[in-house]
């Protein structure tokens, strides 16, 4: 049987009020759909504010009066971040060891991965070590998450400082997901000094570099130099390449809605 939308709105709710907190695979199994269109059906509620998201499901609706920073700039060009890691998702293949930096775009990766095998995943952001073991929950992925011990950041639900740096200095990567602040002159630049060099690491220790950037991105200078444009083996954004940086072009890849890569 193929549910509506206000259909499956009136059964998770009916849940909630019945249980008081539901599970995003539980509720995908009873409407025999995808745990990602759960997902969304949370976001989308939770925006009407008829319930609260919350670690792998929901609970009945709470007001949070000081949204936390992380959780604010994750809604900033949502959709756009979201497609651009669901094409970074498939960049992904059976033993891979994979890093993933933090950012509001590269946290999303987890989320579109699917029948992928033996991951190993090294990670410094607290919120994406949290999707990518959900994945292994939901037997979306097979493999093991390694979250790099550190100095925490709330505001950035990451890690960071010299043990970090350390830690990475004796791994190696298959594949490593960057995110930004912002390129201006083909320079990769982030905000934040320690986060910024967790990333150039992982960017030194990886056979191949994939740059996540929204359009928000483009032309943006911020404080500190991660990279040039010539280290990734690849940009994915939901904009062109600029005519300015056609040197690049080919490393450059528009996606769209998951419809391109």
């Amino acid at each position: 049987m193929t549910y509506s939308k206000i259909e499956r709105f009136e059964f998770i709710l009916n849940q909630l009020e019945v249980d008081g907190k539901i599970v995003v695979a539980h509720i995908a199994e009873e409407l025999q759909v995808a745990p990602e269109t759960i997902r969304r059906d949370f976001d989308e509620l939770e925006q009407q504010h008829l319930l609260t998201r919350v670690h792998g499901g929901a609970v009945k609706y709470t007001h949070v009066r000081n949204e936390p920073v992380f959780l604010r700039k994750l809604q900033m060009q949502k959709d756009a971040k979201r497609n651009i890691a669901r094409l970074a998702a498939r960049r992904i293949c059976d033993g891979d060891t994979i890093a993933v930096d933090t950012g509001t775009t590269t946290v999303h990766i987890a989320d579109f991965l699917l029948a992928v095998d033996d991951i190993t995943v090294v990670t410094n952001s607290i919120a994406a070590a949290v999707q990518f073991n959900l994945a292994i929950e939901e037997r979306r992925m097979t493999g093991k998450v390694i979250l790099l011990g550190g100095t925490t950041n709330p505001k950035q639900s990451s890690v960071a400082g010299a043990m970090t740096l350390e830690v990475l200095n004796n791994m190696n990567f298959d594949k490593a997901f960057i995110s930004c602040g912002g390129i201006s002159e083909c320079i990769v630049y982030d905000y934040d000094l320690d986060e910024s060099l967790i990333s150039k690491k992982m960017l030194d220790h990886s056979k191949m570099n994939f740059l996540l950037a929204d359009a928000s991105k483009i032309n943006g200078k911020s404080f500190y130099q991660i990279c040039h444009i010539e280290e990734c083996s690849e940009i994915l954004c939901d904009i062109a390449c600029p005519s300015e940086w056609q040197a690049y072009e080919e490393k450059w890849t528009v996606c769209n809605g998951g419809k391109s890569g």
